[in-house]
């Protein structure tokens, strides 16, 4: 991120790029293009995503054949088509962003499009959904989510059958207050997996809605643009096909992580500490923001010296914090019911190189592996130890930086949330949203904004549609890297390698008629 906002002025740009990339007063067929792609995803989803065990749409009827043999193959190559033609289109409103051609509205309208035909799709790129479902129907039935799995259940086989296997006997890393939400929609779909599925998108747009709502006021407080921000937080690949596509339960936390530190830079702090904590009971990773809450209460406070200030805007939000907590625990299981922090360990079980110790773990392991049969546990688990000693230094160091309050304390504690997604095991390609939508209000760089569509791309495409990971598919993940790069590039270039125009230079010299030969210059003509 930089500390200035780049000038994007049409004059900066060369003549043909500026050229290429004049659109229309609206841009109907960059938004046009991104919902074709969304709609590819999903017809494509039906046969390639995350389909279900036993399908009442597809079932044994005359279009099945796309879950299996090369009706699956089709099926992946026009999911992947529609991924592409949501990437193009993104990256080209971005342009659009940088040349300060659009505002905020377009890219509102956009993302919305985008999301439209989502909402009836099947999960893209995850099956977390099913275990919401599961774990909610543990809840509804009266079983603890924190104890066992949904395998446990002996009702509504369609929900329990259709949970991942890793998962089927894991206790619920989710918090109390989501759980609720779940066993809400299973009350209302019970058996009916894609009712449950759509339900829950539809639950879940209560967090995008409190995103949208915050975002304007968290860019006037921040100093960044609204555009850049909707464009980062709200269009994006992970926002659109993760966090709603997916879906994840991550899209409310954020809802909730975004209004109160909106709050708390209005100087509602008792309301910032409130909403943080109903995130927290959602997802837990929102705990993150609390202690840089304190330092944004302490900063205004007046009258007394910083010590005293800290001390007594710390035990005013654990005086907030304790009675939320307690009350959404109790409200949502029946009882004080703490076994959703042992809960939190489940996730550790993922283990990946896109966690950061756990790929250096992996790769000391094959080296020692040449010479020694060893096993791969202790490298890992050694990494992963080493990695959270030097995120808690990480975070509290960051924490004290943010001691003045105020934005700094804010993008601290972005950074800080970022740090979790990538040290803390697993790291899963939706958690680097935590930090991003708040980030996405400051200022940002042309060239940031670039590494920040490489990143996108390659951590939506690090897992296949089904939910399974890729990452040691190499060739794969190769083309992922080139495809991250290429439109990386795209967003401060359009067409960086030149193959539209090679493609347009051919069709060009075929149909266009031959020029009249130039007549001879007379001798007067010429010097």
């Amino acid at each position: 991120m930089a500390t200035t906002t780049d000038s994007a002025q049409p004059s900066a740009i060369s003549a043909p790029d500026a050229r290429f990339l004049t659109p229309s007063r609206f841009p109907y067929r960059t938004i046009a293009m991104g919902t074709i792609g969304t709609t590819l995803l999903m017809l494509a989803a039906l046969g390639a995503g995350g389909i279900l065990i036993r399908d009442p749409v597809l079932g044994h009827g005359p279009l099945s054949w796309i879950r299996y043999g090369h009706g699956r193959a089709l099926a992946n190559a026009l999911l992947y088509l529609g991924f592409a033609l949501v990437v193009w289109a993104w990256v080209r409103l971005g342009r659009y962003v940088l040349a300060g051609r659009i505002g905020s509205k377009p890219i509102l309208i956009a993302a919305l499009c985008w999301m439209a035909p989502l909402l009836v799709s099947p999960p893209l790129f995850t099956r977390d959904v099913f275990s919401y479902l599961g774990q909610g129907a543990q809840l509804l039935y009266g079983l603890d989510p924190y104890a066992n799995g949904p395998a446990e259940l002996d009702v509504l086989p369609n929900v329990v059958q259709n949970v991942h296997p890793l998962w089927q006997t894991t206790p619920a890393p989710y918090g109390p207050l989501f759980l609720l939400i779940s066993k809400g929609i299973v009350s209302i779909t019970q058996d009916n997996m894609i009712a449950g599925v759509i339900l829950t998108r539809v639950v879940l747009l209560v967090g995008l809605g409190m995103t949208l709502w915050a975002l304007p006021r968290l860019v006037k407080h921040l100093g960044g643009k609204l555009p850049v921000a909707l464009w980062l937080a709200v269009a994006s690949p992970m926002m659109v096909i993760h966090l709603f596509g997916g879906p994840h339960n991550d899209l409310m936390m954020l809802g909730f992580l975004t209004t109160g530190v909106l709050a708390a830079l209005e100087r509602k702090y008792i309301v910032a500490v409130v909403l943080v904590t109903i995130g927290m009971l959602i997802k837990p990773t929102a705990a993150v923001a609390l202690p840089f809450l304190v330092w944004m209460w302490a900063a205004n406070m007046t009258g007394e010296s910083k010590v005293k200030n800290f001390f007594k805007a710390g035990a005013a939000s654990v005086g907030l914090f304790l009675p939320v907590f307690v009350a959404g625990t109790w409200l949502s299981l029946g009882s004080l019911n703490l076994g959703w922090w042992s809960g939190l360990a489940a996730p550790q079980l993922i283990a990946n190189w896109l966690n950061f110790p756990t790929g250096i773990g992996e790769a000391v392991y094959n080296l020692v592996h040449l010479v020694a049969n060893v096993q791969a546990s202790p490298f890992v688990t050694v990494a992963r130890a080493i990695a959270m000693l030097g995120l808690a230094a990480f975070g509290i160091r960051q924490w004290w930086l943010a001691r003045e309050g105020g934005a700094k304390a804010v993008y601290r504690a972005a950074i800080t949330l970022l740090a979790v997604a990538i040290l803390m095991p697993p790291t899963l390609p939706w958690y680097l949203t935590w930090g991003f939508v708040l980030i996405s209000a400051f200022p940002w760089g042309r060239r940031n904004l670039s590494a920040v569509v490489a990143v996108s791309v390659f951590v939506t495409l690090v897992y296949y549609p089904t939910g399974e990971q890729a990452l040691y598919d190499w060739w794969f993940i190769a083309i992922v890297v080139v495809v991250s790069l290429y439109a990386a590039a795209s967003l401060l270039r359009p067409d960086p390698l030149g193959l539209i125009a090679a493609w347009r230079r051919p069709r060009e010299e075929k149909f266009l008629p031959a020029a009249p030969a130039a007549p001879a210059a007379s001798p007067a003509s010429q010097d």
